[in-house]
């Protein structure tokens, strides 16, 4: 697809949003992936977006996760294991998805993105419960204990892969729960964990739409151009709002809920319904 000298601005801003939404909120920017270059840049075909924003999301995932890892934040069994059977689940899921009309697809996902956001604004665990502390009063997480039930592990790690290849996302916010669920994991560890299945399930579905055909390898390029330097902008101004987080958290949410509701009312309206 050859895209514009005003698309190509658009698909760099594109992905600066949501590099600046990750790095600020630490997550869920990954959504507005798909309605960005949908709406904003203007990419008519449904499932190279999808493909497309899987492959920038699973860079995007790879790149945070070695600031985890070097911090000891990522626990590799678990990991691992969580995203062997994700795997299979992510390449089920896409081959389906590959499969559903755009209308449909798009409908279901903008569902999707009213569930995400009201995960996003629910009330969260008080931090000593996400990060349980030792006598000395030092983080768990500086000696990771978990407790791994391998049935959890494969069976969540399927499911999420699953819904993941079938809407083209990362799927972090299933991850996370999943891990600190089937392994243990404290909150922390999970958030560092998850970014290898979030890379490896994108990178499943991506390698799914591209043996379609439905990747557009110069849009991804650009679109991690843009998330670079607006994950850069978003994690500088991530300390100085850090009091104001759950503030933010509500006002993206917002968004969320308002673009998820216009691509409802598009496509919908679509299919006569």
């Amino acid at each position: 697809m050859i895209l514009t000298s005003t698309q190509t601005i658009l698909v760099i801003i594109s992905g600066g949003i949501v590099g600046f939404t990750l790095g600020l909120l630490g997550g869920g920017g990954s959504i507005l992936a798909i309605p960005l270059l949908l709406y904003f840049v203007g990419i008519r075909d449904a499932h190279v977006v999808i493909g497309t924003s899987a492959l920038a999301v699973a860079a995007n995932a790879y790149i945070n996760l070695i600031s985890h890892w070097r911090a000891g934040h990522v626990a590799w069994k678990p990991a691992v294991a969580f995203a062997i059977p994700g795997v299979v689940g992510a390449f089920a899921g896409s081959s389906l998805g590959k499969l559903v009309p755009d209308k449909p697809l798009l409908s279901l996902f903008a569902i999707l993105m009213i569930v995400i956001a009201v995960l996003m604004i629910r009330p969260k665990k008080s931090k000593a419960a996400s990060h349980p502390q030792g006598q000395q009063g030092e983080l768990a997480t500086a000696v990771p204990r978990y407790e791994f039930h391998w049935a959890r592990v494969i069976t969540g790690g399927f499911i999420v892969g699953m819904l993941s290849g079938f809407f083209g996302i990362g799927g972090g916010f299933l991850i996370v729960p999943g891990l600190v669920f089937s392994a243990g994991l404290p909150m922390i560890m999970a958030i560092g964990s998850s970014l290898f299945s979030v890379g490896t399930f994108g990178l499943t579905t991506a390698v799914s739409y591209a043996l379609s055909g439905l990747v557009d390898w110069v849009v991804v390029l650009e679109f991690i151009g843009g998330g670079i330097i607006g994950g850069l902008i978003g994690a500088l101004l991530a300390g100085k709002l850090s009091k104001q987080q759950r503030t933010l958290n509500y006002i993206f949410a917002i968004i969320i809920i308002v673009v998820a509701i216009y691509m409802l009312v598009i496509n919908l309206r679509t299919l006569h319904l």
